[in-house]
């Protein structure tokens, strides 16, 4: 068993005497400080398994020691000493983060149970995140998360065509982590070491994606006051990756078609060709064949960059993945905002383990980051998901209940079920209907004709 060190903040040298002598004969090593601003520069270097800190101190006062050693260590306990006047004092010390309270004088027995109380739970809790992490890196493949079987043959996927320069044309709704797919891709590949690019063409201009994609030569344009590098050259022996590849309008697929075919593009305004080894990665959120059969993709490019395709399930398809997400996603977040958090409740595990996950992997990261920011103890509680996921499970999971009514109408049932889910998307975008449309994966003037049809209000 390791040593358990203690410091104790304690402008009293009496209470420094009886403390001190108490904690070496039952084992411990002990750290003294006279002053809080003392005990805060003394944490480095004796890194304790506990604080103790008296609350009135001469200086800086122990609740605002508190306070910073919450800041710096989260995840170190530390009691309250107060005196019976002060006991007020000791609760509201206890609101920012204390693990409890001592009133002086106090009883030997007391004060080694209650030490001993707060280093165990918080042994507990490296434990617990020590194993969690463990077992998140052991499902983990680059940044991707996952043990379900469509995940396990996905990443073997990656690693056989990593080493390749094919194209390669990932499929999945938003949220299910096409980029994280397309850069495990590029670190597995000979291309590691050189640029990984990312290229968003959704509402920007043909005429401004052209330049940023190209380059252009100084005067090819008003306002072109100088030479300026396209994203392909930056990439140049690396990777590009195109997000959402459907919004590239025609006359810009015509000339990426050649960059795919002759492995070289025209600079806008240069009569000179330049030459690049890039290999392109393109993702899509809707089906590219069907835009290919109403007119609105060029054939010929669908079939160049649907060399190697790769289909990302959904959330709600790998459900088993959503304990290990979670784990994942609380290292991340907590690490993040300095809190440590040892998991979610059990019943919100089981509302997790339900919820048909529209967003995907996306949603379910935002659900634990406003989990980890908002909660106030070591779990996110259901008092965090009644608002956010309760009523989305209601109204999109319940479109109707049969004991409502003795008819069964399969249309109404549809309707009801289609109505929740566009409410709900338009809630998440503001009423904006393209980014609704956008998140439900259909054309945003098939989502004007359900929105009147179904009568919904914005």
């Amino acid at each position: 068993m390791k040593e358990r060190k203690i410091l104790v903040v304690d402008d009293e040298e009496i209470v420094q005497d009886v403390l001190g002598s108490l904690f070496r004969k039952n084992g411990y090593r002990v750290a003294q400080a006279m002053s809080a601003e003392e005990g805060l520069g003394r944490l480095d270097g004796e890194n304790p398994d506990l604080v103790l800190l008296d609350i009135l101190l001469p200086g800086m006062s122990g609740l605002e020691a508190l306070g910073k050693i919450v800041e710096i260590n989260p995840a170190l306990p530390v009691i309250m000493m107060t005196a019976y006047g002060t006991i007020e004092s000791a609760v509201e010390a206890m609101k920012l983060g204390a693990f409890h309270y001592l009133t002086k004088p106090f009883k030997n027995e007391e004060v080694l149970n209650l030490a001993d109380k707060a280093i165990k739970q918080k042994e507990l809790k490296e434990e617990n995140l020590a194993l969690r992490k463990a077992i998140t890196e052991r499902h983990r493949f680059e940044e991707l998360v996952g043990k379900s079987k469509k995940m396990l043959e996905i990443y073997r996927l990656i690693e056989q065509i990593a080493p390749s320069r094919s194209t390669v044309l990932i499929e999945g709704e938003s949220g299910t982590g096409k980029e994280l797919v397309a850069k495990a891709i590029h670190n597995k590949s000979q291309r590691s070491s050189h640029p990984f690019v990312v290229v968003n063409s959704m509402n920007i201009s043909s005429e401004l994606l052209e330049s940023n994609l190209f380059g252009h030569v100084k005067g090819a344009f008003t306002g072109a006051t100088n030479d300026k590098k396209g994203l392909f050259e930056v990439a140049d022996k690396g990777s590009i990756f195109f997000d959402e590849i459907s919004t590239i309008k025609g006359d810009v697929q015509s000339k990426l078609l050649r960059v795919i075919q002759e492995r070289e593009f025209l600079p806008l305004g240069s009569v000179d060709s330049k030459r690049v080894d890039v290999r392109i990665i393109a993702a899509t959120n809707v089906d590219l064949k069907r835009l290919v059969e109403e007119g609105n993709f060029r054939e010929d490019l669908y079939y160049r960059l649907n060399v190697i395709n790769i289909v990302l399930p959904p959330l709600r398809e790998r459900k088993e993945d959503v304990p290990l997400l979670v784990s994942h996603f609380l290292e991340k977040y907590s690490a993040e905002n300095g809190k440590i958090l040892t998991g979610v409740s059990k019943e919100v595990m089981a509302l997790l383990m339900k919820y048909h996950w529209p967003g995907n992997v996306r949603e379910l990261e935002n659900f634990i980051e406003r989990g980890v920011v908002l909660a106030s103890g070591d779990e996110i509680g259901m008092d965090l998901v009644a608002e956010e996921i309760t009523h989305v499970r209601q109204t999109m999971l319940s479109p109707f209940r049969p004991e409502q009514s003795e008819m069964l109408s399969l249309n109404k049932a549809i309707d009801d079920y289609e109505r929740g889910l566009i409410t709900e998307a338009l809630r998440r975008c503001r009423g904006v209907q393209k980014k609704a449309a956008e998140l439900l994966g259909i054309k945003p003037t098939t989502l004007n004709e359900k929105i009147k049809k179904l009568q919904i209000k914005i």
